[in-house]
């Protein structure tokens, strides 16, 4: 079976397929925690496999997108030491059938690499791809699949995280859309401000990008929040829980077939 494992700052998502499968068997979410050693990282997955029906031991390969370089060392620790497989470690010098497009490509996150190659498998280009994580990462997808860069955005928990924090009488409050953009007590304010400033900020950028792009291309959200705002403005057309971890089974599909396994 192929494990995959999105690696963000706030959630760790792994994804668990069988052979030649395209959704996957099971799909977790734990915290990421920077000093989880590898036989933490195993203690916490094994009771997960267990349920599933399955053991670490029935992973034949792995492959990790991670922005925490920390959780890279020892999850790869991990995969090594416990599941005995060199785990496929994600980045833009890797052959993925599409081109980063930027001034840097080392610089890309791995997550945006991944969402890219699947937006295009799954929707064809060009698109333009929303991740909801810590940040908000808008990933441009070109009309041959390739990679055009984008924009990346304060995510609705680290503002209100930043809110509440540094006003005294603010609290933090549920991520909800609220019923109006007129508050009438702190909660509704704040949920307006935050869940609806972001919904213009992203009806903003999307329409500029799209402007950019001289099409009105599609646009797919992903990631833990993306589900307050799918349902929310008529420009997004998608909505795509596993985007990510389809794109890295994506990838370990293309890379093992140029192996030869």
């Amino acid at each position: 079976m192929l494990l995959v494992a999105d690696i963000g700052n706030t959630n760790a998502v792994f994804g668990l397929f069988g052979p030649e499968a395209e959704s996957p068997f099971a799909t977790w979410r734990l915290n990421t925690q920077r000093d989880r050693m590898p036989d933490e990282w195993y203690a916490a997955l094994a009771p997960l496999f267990a349920a599933a029906g399955h053991t670490p031991t029935d992973v034949a390969a792995v492959v990790l997108a991670s922005v925490v370089p920390s959780i890279t060392r020892w999850l790869g620790a991990m995969c090594r030491d416990r599941l005995g497989v060199e785990p496929i470690v994600l980045s833009a010098e890797l052959d993925l059938g599409m081109r980063a497009l930027i001034d840097n490509p080392r610089e890309v996150g791995a997550d945006r690499l991944a969402n890219c190659v699947a937006a295009f498998a799954r929707y064809g280009g060009p698109a333009i791809v929303v991740d909801f994580g810590t940040a908000i990462n808008f990933d441009v997808v070109s009309a041959h699949g390739d990679f055009l860069g984008g924009a990346i955005a304060p995510g609705p928990s680290i503002a209100l995280e930043a809110l509440a924090g540094r006003a005294a009488r603010l609290f933090s409050v549920e991520i909800a859309l609220p019923a109006k953009a007129i508050g009438t007590n702190t909660v509704t304010n704040i949920q307006s401000g935050l869940v609806l400033g972001t919904l213009a900020m992203l009806e903003g950028l999307i329409t500029r990008m799209r402007t950019e792009l001289g099409v009105e291309a599609p646009v797919i959200v992903t990631g833990g929040y993306a589900e307050v705002f799918a349902s929310a403005t008529p420009l997004i057309t998608h909505h795509d829980p596993d985007l990510t971890i389809a794109g890295l089974r994506l990838i370990h599909g293309r890379l093992a077939a140029r192996s030869g396994r």
